[in-house]
């Protein structure tokens, strides 16, 4: 419907996105993005590792992998449109027992299916031509997946709304949500904008704001701390290109990893510990309204009772530098602690069912003139162009229910 004002909360790289969407393919409609930080991508967008997943991982037919496949062409025709760097230097998935080796075969069975490019196995003599410093007896390698800076894209996505005629308020933190006679009244503080509909990609927060909303209550996000360690300038061409462990199928997390990042860093990790804040980059920072959140959620218990001892081997990494280089070891065995620093770290919004288990696919749904992004965790920063056609579908009525 033309010359409706569609509300977006979050100015994250899937916010931003679905803005630029509805923005472009429904002239006439208004778009304001609320964002509660003076910039945006600040949070899960500003600390991505910039990585374009090719589809590897994605149980064939979800919308991770839907969604995934087809946000890597747009992603790719948008940078190279823009000028925005988009490096396809390639992935290895190694496995480094032979107990790891039935998972890889069904990796990649689970990867032809979802018409990953070019992707092959490789024998441990085919790793050392591809990556002569790395580890493993067996891998897949995926040649078209990329990095990129996913900040840059975000910020450039933002100046597509405004140049659209759409406005990016910042220093907008919501604090009510409220229907109105034929739609939504959007609050911060002493101030209200009306809106015809919202769509909320609030991230962090996707629960917080949902529930200002009247949605249903689960799935509450956990917040999960990813830190890394950065290879030192001069030991950088240890990898050549992106180095990934074979995944444990019973976590949403892919292991402790080798990133190449755009700017000529090499990320090492992250390890997954829960954070004591929804913000929390660092150990030190607490709120005590997130810890009092998370202890009193069934599902936090029945989560930790099913993974305390991968929430302790984590843990360890996150005090000791050698606990957390010894996983890496594996897959370059010629790095050790003298070779890295500390590096930054991001946080990751989780969303964990009120059972225990933490939400792997994305769950996007639409109540009346609201539409909720429950869950959006990696890969959503590669598929955020895609998410935001399916975003723009169910707003105006193409879908609707989760997706």
């Amino acid at each position: 419907m033309a010359d409706e004002t569609i509300g977006i909360v979050g100015a994250g790289i899937v916010g931003l996105a679905t803005a630029r969407e509805i923005a472009l393919s429904r002239p006439g409609t208004r778009v304001i993005v609320f964002e509660k930080e003076q910039e945006v991508s600040l949070h899960q967008t500003g600390h991505n590792s910039g990585v374009v997943h090719a589809g590897i991982y994605y149980t064939p037919g979800s919308l991770k992998a839907d969604l995934t496949v087809r946000g890597v062409a747009l992603l790719r025709a948008y940078c190279e449109d823009r000028g925005l760097p988009y490096r396809e230097i390639g992935k290895l998935v190694v496995a480094v027992r032979e107990d790891e080796l039935g998972r890889m075969n069904a990796l990649y069975d689970r990867a032809k299916h979802n018409h990953v490019p070019d992707l092959r196995k490789v024998s441990r003599e085919e790793i050392r031509e591809i990556e002569p410093n790395a580890g493993g007896i067996a891998a897949l390698y995926s040649p078209r997946t990329a990095i990129t800076d996913y900040p840059a894209i975000a910020r450039a996505f933002a100046g597509d709304v405004v140049g659209s005629g759409g406005e990016v308020r910042t220093g907008f933190e919501v604090t009510g949500v409220g229907e109105v006679p034929g739609g939504i009244e959007v609050v911060s503080g002493a101030e209200r904008v009306r809106v015809d509909r919202l769509v909320l990609c609030a991230g962090l927060h996707s629960d917080t704001v949902a529930g200002l909303a009247r949605d249903r209550r689960d799935p509450r996000i956990v917040p999960f701390r990813g830190e890394y360690m950065l290879l030192r300038p001069e030991r950088t061409d240890l990898v050549r290109g992106l180095i990934y462990p074979v995944p444990d199928p019973r976590y949403p997390f892919l292991g402790v990893h080798f990133t190449p990042r755009v700017d000529g860093s090499v990320e090492v990790g992250p390890n997954a510990v829960l954070a004591l804040a929804r913000e929390g980059y660092t150990r030190t920072r607490i709120s005590p309204t997130d810890l009092l959140g998370l202890a009193a959620y069934p599902g936090t218990w029945r989560m930790a009772a099913r993974h305390w001892r991968t929430g302790i081997r984590e843990y360890r990494g996150s005090f000791s530098a050698a606990a957390f280089m010894k996983d890496a070891r594996l897959y370059v065995p010629g790095v050790g602690v003298r070779d890295v620093v500390r590096g930054g770290a991001g946080v990751r919004a989780q969303a964990l069912d009120r059972d225990g288990t933490l939400l792997d696919d994305f769950r996007i749904h639409r109540v009346g003139r609201v539409t909720a992004v429950r869950n959006a965790p990696s890969p959503a920063a590669t598929a955020s162009m895609a998410i935001a056609g399916h975003i723009a579908d169910a707003v105006f009525g193409a879908t609707s229910g989760d997706g």
